[in-house]
């Protein structure tokens, strides 16, 4: 932090996501109830894939990590937004908002990688069926997500560290229901142009690189599915990525209009609306996707379903 004639930060004020009265009592319970959705459908997932034989595969070890990187980030911001709902000083500490920024972004990071690793995982179980389980054996998977992580770690801390080596001395309040890079960087009251230039890098680097293997990789399984003749297989083929394309869509196609766009585009006000879409909206969605078109998923929670009726009529007995 800066010394001399600047005061240092020890806390931030949010502003939050909306100033009317009448309007955050709504918005409290509207959030409260997508969190709980996504807190729900995320842990029961992870749980769903643990315990069940036949999901013991990569497509579903990916997406229990996929739902646990979901869940985290949304339990980084969540708490704390429906907090400044109900809270009169929306406060938050230096500290406490450098560990929201911290896992906000490891989360989202990561998840980014992971998307990539589950197309190259289709990508293998469609073009060369014969030998998936051999090129995505445990060792691999268990590596690739390593990888994902990894990566997730070095972007989240190389972004904390650097924004928080600024001096913040003409206001400590956040136009943001939560710490994000660039509100942060917009406050700062000392040049910001080389965390823009690394945020810019790293989101470049993160979404080309990624998406770019997205693309190739959904192009040869086109190519795959195509060649298959019978109606009932293209289907079947198209059926186990469509719920990955889904979330691709949605999860990219929300963050590049967030990061990859020069700051003097940047307008907080009309992007915290964007915001509140990828850290409450998208880690609900995930689940309820991969669950309700997914047939795996469906005969998974009928077991369960089955064996808890069947247990508690033994118990009944």
């Amino acid at each position: 932090m800066a010394e001399g004639n600047h005061t240092k930060v020890t806390e931030f004020v949010l502003l939050g996501l909306v100033d009317s009265p009448k309007l955050k009592p709504l918005c409290f319970v509207v959030v409260l109830m997508m969190y709980l959705v996504t807190f729900t459908g995320n842990l029961g997932m992870i749980m769903l894939i643990r315990i069940d034989p036949q999901l013991q595969n990569p497509m579903y070890f990916f997406l229990s990590h996929l739902s646990f990187l979901d869940f985290g980030y949304s339990s980084a911001i969540a708490p704390k937004m429906l907090e400044s709902f109900l809270a009169e000083k929306k406060t938050i500490s230096f500290t406490e908002c450098a560990a929201q920024m911290y896992f906000f972004v490891f989360c989202a990071s990561t998840e980014c990688i992971l998307l990539a690793a589950m197309a190259y995982d289709r990508y293998v179980a469609i073009c060369n069926p014969l030998l998936y389980m051999v090129t995505m054996s445990p060792k691999m998977c268990a590596l690739m997500v390593a990888g994902c992580y990894l990566v997730g770690f070095i972007n989240a801390m190389t972004q904390t560290i650097s924004t928080f080596a600024l001096s913040f001395c003409s206001s400590n309040v956040i136009n943001h229901f939560f710490c994000d890079v660039p509100p942060l960087l917009a406050l700062s009251c000392t040049d910001t142009s080389i965390n823009e230039m690394v945020l810019f890098v790293f989101a470049t680097v993160l979404g080309i690189f990624t998406s770019a293997e997205i693309v190739v990789s959904y192009t040869f399984i086109l190519s795959a599915i195509l060649q298959i003749r019978s109606t009932e297989g293209k289907q079947k083929a198209f059926s186990t990525c469509a719920s990955h394309l889904v979330a691709v869509s949605i999860f990219y196609g929300t963050t590049v209009f967030m990061y990859l766009r020069p700051s003097s585009s940047y307008s907080m006000d009309q992007d915290k609306w964007a915001s509140v879409f990828y850290t409450v909206v998208i880690p609900m969605l995930n689940p309820l996707i991969y669950s309700l078109r997914n047939k795996e998923v469906k005969n998974a929670l009928r077991r369960i379903q089955t064996q808890i009726t069947f247990l508690r009529g033994m118990r009944s007995l």
